[in-house]
């Protein structure tokens, strides 16, 4: 049986907080929220098994590449099995153009780990050496990390982000992943 990852990030509108003192050591200064194309927001980098279950999540600010938390979002994971040594690492990972970067295709492959990224559309002089290809059948069963994101929408808090800190927001994500899983088991 292959196993298979999928990550993906989604920008949300969001408020700006007024800055407290005496904030938590994991927050950050900016408190994930910035400026991005589509307006003030925050990204959120989900990380999703090849059924549909979310594995891990990390927030950033709206104006962060998505390749800058791919390395913090795949160290969150690990997978214990009844016996054994903790499963950290899926036979292939697939993830959208945003995620298309010499360093993530190198990381990967050292760890032994399949990319299927597809090549971001470069207007102009291309790159030098041999063109980066990818499974296109492999990158159609991304749509499961789609669809997790599509449920997490459902999810007022998170779609909506009325937390002003980001360690608030980010445990209002890790309890909304926590719902899904309930209703996974229950639905089983």
């Amino acid at each position: 049986m292959e196993h298979r990852w999928d990550i993906y990030s989604r920008q949300s509108r969001c408020r700006w907080g007024a800055k407290k003192k005496g904030f938590d050591d994991d927050e950050p200064t900016d408190h994930a929220l910035g400026r991005s194309r589509g307006g003030f927001g925050t990204k959120l980098h989900l990380l999703v098994d090849g059924g549909g279950i979310p594995l891990a999540a990390a927030v950033t600010a709206g104006q962060a590449h998505e390749s800058t938390a791919f390395e913090t979002v795949m160290d969150l994971v690990q997978i214990r099995p009844p016996v054994g040594r903790p499963r950290c690492r899926p036979d292939q990972l697939a993830g959208d153009r945003g995620y298309d970067a010499r360093r993530i295709r190198q990381w990967l492959r050292t760890r032994g780990i399949r990319p299927v990224i597809p090549p971001r559309k470069r207007v102009g002089h291309q790159r030098p050496g041999r063109p980066v290809t990818y499974d296109r059948v492999a990158y159609r069963a991304r749509n499961v990390v789609e669809r997790c994101v599509g449920w997490l929408k459902e999810c007022r808090s998170v779609a909506t982000r009325f937390e002003q800190l980001a360690v608030n927001y980010l445990g209002l994500v890790h309890l909304a992943l926590i719902q899904r899983y309930l209703r996974l088991l229950t639905h089983a």
